[in-house]
């Protein structure tokens, strides 16, 4: 997950399909670290996003429920593009790294293909992503996320640390 985000400082913005194959695979790693932590080591995940001042851990909760709605609208053939605003035409545009794009205000989703108990789940990763994700840059939103997974993780018992209790 890192070194994926860390190689969208690198990638210059005028290698439009190289930038966007990088943001989706971004995507998919930071969302699946979090799923991760969060079904085996959900106890270090709260810790750590407790001990967040509020409004930060409103920022994280928020950012991370917004890549998972693009996570998923993604996997059901959704285009990146129709999520970032690659920069203002012009001059200088296809310059700088990807992490000064900026995530677009996105249409609210159709909902009616997905089953009613799914709907209201749907809505609330839609709500996330307008509020923390749109008109932010690709860096601040990956930075905030990897910098918490990064700190949770760290926190997280290892496999050697649960084997030892284990066997207590």
């Amino acid at each position: 997950m890192s070194e994926t985000t860390e190689r969208l400082a690198r990638v210059n913005a005028g290698n439009r399909p190289h930038a966007f194959a990088l943001i989706g695979e971004a995507v998919w790693c930071v969302t699946i670290v979090d799923a991760t932590l969060v079904r085996y080591h959900a106890e270090a995940y709260d810790a750590v996003l407790a001990g967040q001042a509020p409004a930060e851990r409103g920022l994280i909760e928020g950012s991370l429920a917004g890549l998972r709605f693009v996570r998923n609208r993604i996997g059901l053939g959704v285009d990146l593009a129709e999520f970032i605003e690659p920069g203002a035409p012009g001059r200088g545009a296809d310059e700088g790294p990807v992490t000064g794009w900026t995530w677009m205000s996105v249409l609210e989703p159709a909902l009616a293909s997905l089953p009613q108990r799914a709907r209201p789940w749907q809505m609330t990763r839609y709500r996330a992503y307008q509020a923390e994700l749109a008109g932010h840059t690709i860096g601040e939103i990956f930075g905030r996320a990897v910098a918490f997974l990064e700190l949770t993780a760290a926190n997280a018992p290892s496999i050697t640390d649960i084997s030892a209790h284990a066997a207590l």
